[in-house]
């Protein structure tokens, strides 16, 4: 059996995800990752997707979100006509606690298959940063993987776009896969050809609430009234769309989604205030699943990731094209002439 797991986007609720899997950890005694075949995050589920892959545990980063939440998306007390042509917030902090996190470390260095998607602006198409797991893939395993975090989360109005180490503008990647659930299952049907009926998917939402959205009135709604609502129904929308999709191609028997519904309450993408309570909450959930859970996916663990394409065998390449010519070279050139 190929287990899958994939986390949404959410900014500061990707508490909740953190402290589900941290208290999966707990139960299991060892990294959750060691479970899965193939590991997808988008924007907040990213930066969970690459720390899991790298080795880290989820209450190290689940420490990431409580120790640098404040820094990362500090309160704005008046609305100035800055915001309205700047993003909210500045890269700094988040690249410093991402950097703190994670170090030089590289894509190519997880543990894991991850598949961390964003939007490349200057070709007009999706970006789906991938390790190694297929011969074809012999680029973004080489890359550093704060780079590619903040490629996944920067999220359109609230960071700046991201502009990655070779001059390239890429947004976030919840804007086409905030839910990256099909993604992953097309991913292992089509690319790592995983018999359909041979995967399970783990899915952890950042908590589901209503759309604030009026349909009863008998109104046109125009503009005004859709400007503050249509990206929540996109995002909606999208991750309905992936689950009807991971149901269609895999069977909805073989895919677990787990993202407690709030009602008509509102957790906002950089509501600090709410991290206790999705913490709390992420904690409990995982306590009532965790039996169902252990027996569907935790009863051993994964089969060992080998890379396609080896860091080690591309720094040799490089370190071999830097080298200066062998002194015993010069010694023959010169006997020549």
């Amino acid at each position: 059996m190929r287990r899958i797991l994939t986390i949404d986007g959410g900014g500061i609720k990707g508490v909740f995800p953190a402290a589900f899997l941290a208290t999966l950890e707990r139960e299991l005694g060892g990294p959750v990752a060691d479970y899965f075949d193939l590991i997808a995050g988008t924007s907040t589920g990213g930066i969970i997707a690459i720390g899991l892959g790298l080795g880290l545990s989820a209450e190290h980063l689940l420490d990431l979100y409580k120790a640098h939440g404040a820094e990362i998306f500090p309160k704005k007390r008046l609305l100035t006509w800055k915001r309205l042509v700047r993003a909210k917030y500045t890269y700094a902090p988040l690249r410093r606690a991402l950097a703190e996190t994670f170090g030089e470390r590289r894509l190519g260095e997880s543990r894991r298959r991850l598949l961390i998607p964003s939007l490349n602006l200057a070709a007009e198409r999706v970006h789906i940063y991938k390790t190694s797991h297929h011969p074809k893939l012999v680029h973004d395993y080489k890359l550093p993987v704060v780079e590619v975090a903040l490629a996944t989360v920067a999220a359109p109005t609230y960071f700046p776009i991201h502009m990655s180490p070779d001059g390239l503008p890429y947004i976030d990647g919840s804007l086409w896969a905030r839910n990256p659930l099909a993604l992953a299952v097309t991913e292992a049907i089509g690319v790592l050809d995983w018999a359909r009926d041979d995967i399970s998917v783990l899915s952890l939402g950042c908590t589901s609430e209503h759309l604030n959205v009026s349909w009863q009135k008998r109104i046109s709604l125009g503009a005004s009234y859709w400007g503050a609502r249509i990206g929540d129904v996109f995002m909606k929308a999208q991750s309905s769309s992936a689950i009807a999709t991971a149901h269609s191609l895999i069977g909805s028997e073989n895919v677990v989604r787990i993202s407690p519904d709030i009602g008509d309450r509102h957790f906002s993408l950089d509501g600090i205030e709410n991290m206790p309570e999705l913490e709390a909450l992420g904690r409990a959930e995982a306590a009532q699943h965790f039996a169902p859970l252990a027996r569907k996916f935790f009863a051993d663990p994964a089969e060992p990731f080998h890379a396609s394409h080896a860091l080690a065998d591309w720094d040799a390449a490089v370190a071999a094209a830097s080298l200066p010519p062998r002194p015993a070279l010069f010694a023959e050139l010169a006997a020549a002439t």
